[in-house]
Parts: structure tokens; C-alpha cells; sequence
């Protein structure tokens, strides 16, 4: 099998794994980072949302050979050692989860955007978030970005 090397939160890793492997798979089974989590496995749910290169990607339908050379960050790696990221403090102050399996790819979504936008983030952004939330605490995810953006 070939093998692919690129950075996970930081930290160099190499993996012997098959080119078509979905990197979810990667980070999961043959590095034990979980959270990113499998939900539909076809990119429409989003619970496995990270970044690849500061870029939201949904990591069932990125390819082993595909994260080759670039640098991926989950929720393991948003924090400052013992300093939450804005997104993950607002997501603990405004009580987002419920059942919590959706809340990692919710938070890196949230990351990217504001990423993107900063401070400047609009209503009409937040409502292009796709990711699904079965518990349905949209209101507060939104109440949590909008805090994050004043943050960070």
C-alpha cells in the first residue's frame, strides 16, 4: 500500500492505508482522532466536517491520497492547550449541544466561516450552514457563532 504524509493538528503523521480510503476513515481508525464523526458517508450531513488547509472539507469523501501533503485540523485540534477556541467557548456558553454527535463538524463549519468572515458574518451566512443537527438547536448554534464573531 502506498503511504501519505501530512499534519494532523499540527503533528506530523504517516499512514500506509489504500489511495481510496475516505480520510474519515484515516483519522479514525488508523489514527484514533474522533471527532470527526460518520454520519451518512456521502458529504450531505456534515458531522465529519475538519479542515484541510484552513478549508472546510468533509472528510468521508476526501481521499487518503487526496490529504497527502496537506495540513488537516479536527476539533481535537482547535484548542491552545488549555484555551478553548471562541467557537468552542461560545458553543459551552450558549448550551448548544444536546446530544452532542453533530456539534464537532457544527464548530469546524463554524470555524471556517468565520475564518472567512470574521466579525462581518451575516445572518444570511450562518444561514448557508448546512450541516444537520437532529436536535435541532440551530437558534442557538446561531446565537453561538454570532458570539464567537465578537470574540475572536
Amino acid at each position: 500500500m502506498p503511504k501519505y504524509e501530512f499534519t494532523v493538528n499540527g503533528k506530523d503523521v504517516e499512514v500506509d492505508v489504500p489511495a481510496e480510503m475516505p480520510l474519515l476513515w484515516v483519522l479514525r481508525d488508523e489514527l484514533r482522532i474522533t471527532g470527526p464523526k460518520y454520519g451518512c458517508g456521502v458529504g450531505v450531513c456534515r458531522a465529519c466536517t475538519c479542515l484541510q488547509d484552513d478549508e472546510e472539507v468533509q472528510t468521508c469523501m476526501v481521499k487518503a491520497e487526496d490529504a497527502d501533503g496537506t495540513e488537516i485540523t479536527t476539533i481535537e485540534g482547535l484548542a491552545d492547550d488549555d484555551e478553548l477556541h471562541p467557537v468552542q467557548q461560545a458553543w459551552i456558553d450558549r448550551d448548544v449541544p444536546q446530544c452532542g454527535f453533530c456539534q464537532p463538524g457544527q464548530i469546524m463549519t463554524a470555524v471556517a466561516l468565520l475564518n472567512e468572515k470574521g466579525d462581518d458574518v451575516t445572518d444570511a451566512d450562518i444561514d448557508k450552514i448546512e450541516n444537520v443537527c437532529r436536535c435541532g438547536t440551530y437558534g442557538r448554534i446561531r446565537q453561538a457563532i454570532k458570539q464567537a464573531a465578537e470574540n475572536m
